[in-house]
């Protein structure tokens, strides 16, 4: 999408498509990417504004025009940026649809937003039950979580995973492996033979390290354990993404089930 202003001939903005809507928890002042292009050989000096929809069964307009910034972008170059979008509050996932216009009221670009309830950890309660709930997290990124969605839990890192005797562990994230306690796999498959279910996140891997899937899940005697990678729990505080991984990855291991090849029908 090409736009023109008055003394700026050969000049043309383009908002670059998401490969994928952007993921985050519905308040106010959530903060999406942007990445502007100008392809044409004059600068765009540009106030954007901004509309927002809430798309269901009728779109309703949330925001009319709204002022976001005075964009500079030189010839031929892309600039990345960033935009604070309000809100409101949800009970699942909903759509939202933002429309970026030039100062003309032509739309130059749109991004898909997915937002979030805040209390998405929350699911974890139901899926315990009765059971005890281990949690092994040295940097803090879920343990805050879980207290704002009013979940309990046993810290691990002021015991020793030996002594756990709960329904299910998560142990990490981890920055890198020097976090992880000496023997934590013999401690893990101990634990999960005794009937624990364990969910694994693991740290970045090294660049000799031999490459693993994403995740794949271990049975180990009456329990099971999922092994998972770091990119698909990232910033578990603030990526609603990552905390329904966590959560998928708590049910797998909690009720394990063998994969199947996609796209089958019986």
């Amino acid at each position: 999408m090409a736009c023109g202003w008055p003394g700026r001939a050969g000049a043309q903005l383009q908002l670059l498509p998401d490969k994928a809507p952007q993921c985050v928890f519905a308040g106010e002042a959530r903060t999406i990417s942007l990445l502007w292009s100008n392809e044409g050989g004059q600068s765009v000096d540009a106030k954007i504004r901004l509309r927002l929809y809430q798309e269901g069964s009728a779109t309703a307009v949330l925001s009319e025009g709204t002022s976001w910034k005075q964009l500079q972008v030189l010839p031929k170059q892309t600039v990345l940026e960033s935009a604070q979008l309000d809100l409101p509050g949800v009970r699942g996932e909903t759509k939202f649809l933002v429309q970026w216009l030039d100062g003309a009221d032509r739309v130059i670009g749109k991004t898909e937003v997915l937002a979030y309830p805040t209390n998405l950890l929350g699911e974890l309660r139901p899926l315990l039950g009765e059971g005890r709930f281990g949690v092994l997290d040295p940097n803090d990124a879920l343990k805050p979580s879980l207290r704002r969605n009013g979940v309990e839990f046993l810290d691990l890192g002021e015991t020793d995973l030996l002594d756990f005797r709960g329904r299910l562990a998560i142990l990490g994230p981890f920055q890198s492996r020097a976090q992880m306690r000496e023997g934590l796999p013999q401690a893990v498959q101990r634990i999960a033979a005794k009937g624990a279910a364990v969910v694994w996140l693991l740290p970045t891997p090294g660049p000799k390290e031999e490459i693993k899937p994403s995740f794949y899940l271990v049975p180990e005697g009456k329990g099971a354990v999922a092994v998972v990678q770091p990119d698909l729990v990232a910033g578990l505080a603030e990526n609603p993404r990552s905390q329904l991984n966590l959560l998928s990855f708590c049910r797998l291991a909690l009720n394990p089930a063998p994969f199947s090849l996609p796209n089958l029908t019986p």
